[in-house]
Order: C-alpha cells, then sequence, then structure tokens
C-alpha cells in the first residue's frame, strides 16, 4: 500500500478519489515519523496511531489496521516526509493542517515525557505543512492544556 502511495504521489495530480486514498497513508506516515522519532515504537503508541486515522478520516479498523501495518513496515524505507506533507497540504485547508499538528503533539506527548527529537520532528512536519512557528506553538500548547485539565 506504500508503494502505491509513493507512486500516485510522484505521479501526476491524483484524481479526488485517489488523493481520498493516499491521504490516510500520508498521515498515518507522519505519525510513524514522530513515533519513531525516539526510536522506539511503543504499543500505546500503535493504538493512538491507530485511533487517530480512525477518526480523522472515518475508515473502518480493519483498513486502519492494514494502513498501520503496511506503514510500519515500511517505514525503514521511507524516502523522507516531503511527499507526505506534500500531499496533505494539497488537499487540506490550514485550519486542517494544523489539528493534524496537534494530533502530532498528542502523540509525542503520550508518554509524559517529550524526546526533543519528536520535537524537531515535528516543527521540521510543521514547516513542511505550511504552519507558522506560532501556530506550531499553539499546537503544543493546546495539547499540554487538555492534559493538564
Amino acid at each position: 500500500m506504500l508503494s502505491q502511495l509513493l507512486a500516485k504521489i510522484r505521479g501526476s495530480e491524483p484524481e479526488e478519489q485517489e488523493r481520498e486514498q493516499t491521504l490516510p497513508m500520508a498521515a498515518a506516515a507522519l505519525f510513524f515519523e514522530v513515533a519513531w522519532a525516539d526510536h522506539e515504537i511503543t504499543e500505546h503508541e500503535l493504538e493512538l496511531v491507530r485511533a487517530a486515522i480512525m477518526s480523522q478520516f472515518g475508515l473502518s479498523i480493519e483498513v486502519v489496521d492494514e494502513i498501520v501495518e503496511e506503514s510500519h513496515k515500511q517505514h525503514d524505507n521511507s524516502v523522507g516526509v516531503y511527499p507526505f506533507t506534500r500531499a496533505i497540504t494539497e488537499a487540506w485547508d490550514e485550519q486542517q493542517r494544523f489539528e493534524l499538528v496537534v494530533q502530532l503533539w498528542q502523540l509525542a506527548l503520550s508518554n509524559e515525557e517529550l524526546n526533543r527529537y519528536e520535537e524537531h520532528t515535528i516543527r521540521r512536519i510543521a514547516d513542511l505543512l505550511y504552519l507558522s512557528h506560532q501556530r506550531f506553538i499553539e499546537a503544543k500548547l493546546k495539547v499540554k492544556r487538555s492534559g493538564e485539565a
């Protein structure tokens, strides 16, 4: 599935239906990039990735499991995050991209210990999603505040 996503991203502009199929895979790839930043992907992080993809795209658990499994297997063969952020930037408005960064922060802060590489990875992704530094910080604070409530 990841190879199909990469082929679609590298090819010409995808049709609307193809774009809808590539976005969950692109988002999953970004989640795995953050999860792997500390060189450890826990079962808790995998569950958070599944839940985020399921809620964001309204997919069944079977489809989400396939996306997560394929993304996880192919992570070592990653070509970087640019193709994935590009697919998302072309399809989503600024608020949707901001909410994705909020979800990335939720993943990074889920173990209550922020690794500096996770923060760096989210910063790089936010930049590639054309979000300002202010929005990057706003997303982080939104997650931190919701954890305190």
